[in-house]
């Protein structure tokens, strides 16, 4: 499969790409990507939540945004991984910054600088080791609403607590969507959140996700319990 109109046309993603670095107007929102899903008889609601997320398949560390998750330990360490690679695009200054913080438990959040990455802020999620949705739910909303008190209007998050932390990554993605979008349901305040996913099974699991909880919401921004 081909990933290129994930995040918009060939060309404009070759100019990009030329730089290594990925802003925000080169990641279309889902309902303008050629790759959505398109909904029949979408509201207000859901149209505008379509347009206030993103599906990307790439390299977190590349996108220029106001903020990046990073799927972090309890530690704030750095490991392997999205946050070995969070750690090492960064450079020294984060674990320094880290280290600072004195850790973060399990389902919340913190944020530093982005030092010598193109994003402004690191917010650096701790999610749960095994399928724990409550856990893993509270680590999404934690960092939103950082996203909130720190005036942040963009944000990317990687697929938190999948891989060596063991959560299934069907389960994972559909407590991520469902987190997001409830939160931009009732905070405007954030322009656009990315789904920032780097295996090809994972961009099929939120693209075929994505539209059955944008389906959801009605006029009134309200979320239904309808599958």
């Amino acid at each position: 499969m081909a990933y290129d109109n994930v995040a918009g046309p060939l060309a404009a993603r070759k100019s990009e790409s030329s730089t290594g670095i990925w802003s925000l107007s080169n990641i279309p929102p889902w309902s303008a990507s050629s790759g959505a899903t398109k909904l029949t008889g979408s509201t207000e609601t859901t149209a505008d939540l379509g347009m206030r997320i993103s599906l990307w398949s790439g390299d977190i560390t590349k996108l220029a945004l106001d903020a990046i998750a990073n799927a972090a330990n309890a530690h704030l360490a750095g490991g392997g991984g999205v946050d070995g690679a969070i750690h090492r695009g960064a450079g020294p200054e984060l674990n320094k910054a880290c280290l600072a913080l004195n850790g973060c438990p399990t389902g919340q959040a913190k944020i530093t600088p982005g030092f010598r990455l193109p994003s402004k802020y690191i917010i650096h999620c701790v999610g749960p080791v095994g399928e724990k949705p409550k856990a893993l739910q509270s680590t999404y909303q934690c960092a939103l609403e950082l996203c909130t008190k720190h005036s942040l209007k963009s944000i990317a998050f990687p697929c938190i607590s999948t891989g060596v932390y063991g959560y299934p990554p069907h389960a994972a993605a559909e407590v991520a969507i469902s987190t997001v979008l409830s939160y931009l349901s009732t905070h405007k305040e954030i322009e656009r959140v990315v789904f920032c996913v780097f295996l090809p099974e994972d961009y099929e699991l939120y693209k075929e996700r994505i539209p059955k909880y944008l389906a959801r919401y009605s006029v009134a921004g309200q979320c239904t319990d309808a599958t």
